[in-house]
């Protein structure tokens, strides 16, 4: 079996193609066999007020991809700049492999795992500038 494999939870929604899905009362499991359908969780979705931080910038420039809103092309240019921009800052070898996921991700047109990738780099983030503002 080869697609993505959504779990979802009791309520939980989903986009898939512009169209809001929301489970039923049970857990669920959906097989998405369409290559290239646009898929984003609502659970994970960055709201654009939230967009305060250069790694939360760059999930949602990936998160415009899967909801159908952004070109794909142009967003992938904007993802590596900014993947780049990460990469400058955040040096670690961790914080390296992750950025080098996210960019298989992109250069594969396969938007939902470099947002799963970078996503891992929000609580990061969260406790770097945490400790920026404590100094």
């Amino acid at each position: 079996m080869s697609g993505l494999v959504l779990k979802l939870g009791p309520k939980e929604r989903v986009l898939i193609n512009g169209a809001v899905i929301e489970n039923g009362d049970r857990r669920s499991r959906l097989s998405i066999m369409t290559p290239n359908a646009h898929i984003l969780r609502l659970r994970d979705a960055i709201h654009p007020e939230e967009v305060t931080t250069p790694v939360r910038r760059v999930c949602y420039i990936a998160q415009l991809v899967l909801s159908g809103d952004a070109d794909p092309k142009e967003a992938s240019l904007q993802l590596m700049r900014g993947i780049e921009q990460l990469s400058q800052v955040l040096t670690d070898s961790d914080s390296r492999s992750i950025l080098a996921d996210a960019t298989t991700g992109i250069r594969n047109a396969q938007f939902y795992q470099a947002l799963k990738a970078l996503r891992t780099l929000l609580p990061r983030e969260e406790r770097l500038l945490s400790a920026a503002r404590v100094q």
